[in-house]
């Protein structure tokens, strides 16, 4: 299997949602929703007053995670992917669902929670110092940072745990491990600012 070098763009995204509108599975697979129901466990808070979900897909852990937040801004390149998300979301006020090629369009604002679940091996290791980054400097004081990544074999740029190793490496000593758990298939690290 060869692994891309580069970031997957937009487009690759665009293709998949094409010929599948729910390729990994996400309203259907018991793997999902057993890490959907682990990744809200891993909240530390009841309650977030602002939070940012980078890749977003269709929506479904945003509508697990809208609850439970004032505000959530939820990004995707995908314009397949956030027309779905804009119908399973639809009646949540607080959702703002935006189509965005990160890191090249990052959000404006301010959060106290920031989600990458299955995002951060999509892009190499340039890009991801580069979220890293925007990450910090759109993170408030306290604020957390979850990333939740499969750890299996992929031909992402990189794997989980070299994108996830990357993203805490890029962000210390401004952010610190707060938790980590291994599951089977996949990982989640809970980053804190002081």
């Amino acid at each position: 299997m060869n692994r891309a070098v580069q970031s997957l763009p937009a487009a690759y995204f665009e293709a998949l949602y094409a010929a599948d509108p729910d390729p990994w599975k996400f309203r259907s697979s018991p793997y999902e929703a057993e890490k959907y129901a682990a990744t809200l466990a891993a909240l530390p808070r009841p309650r977030y007053g602002s939070a940012l979900e980078i890749g977003c897909s269709i929506g479904v852990l945003t509508r697990m995670l809208a609850p439970r937040c004032d505000r959530l801004v939820a990004l995707d390149g995908s314009a397949r992917a956030i027309a779905a998300a804009r119908r399973h979301c639809a009646g949540l006020p607080q959702v703002e669902l935006q189509q965005r090629e990160v890191p090249r369009q990052w959000p404006r604002g301010r959060h106290d929670l920031i989600l990458l679940s299955e995002v951060v091996y999509y892009w190499d290791e340039a890009d991801l110092t580069r979220v890293a980054a925007l990450a910090l400097r759109s993170l408030r004081a306290g604020g957390e940072v979850l990333l939740v990544h499969w750890t299996g074999t992929t031909d992402y740029p990189l794997s989980g745990d070299a994108a996830v190793e990357g993203f805490i490496g890029a962000t210390t000593p401004a952010l610190h491990v707060a938790a980590q758990t291994r599951a089977e298939h996949y990982r989640m690290d809970l980053l804190r600012r002081a």
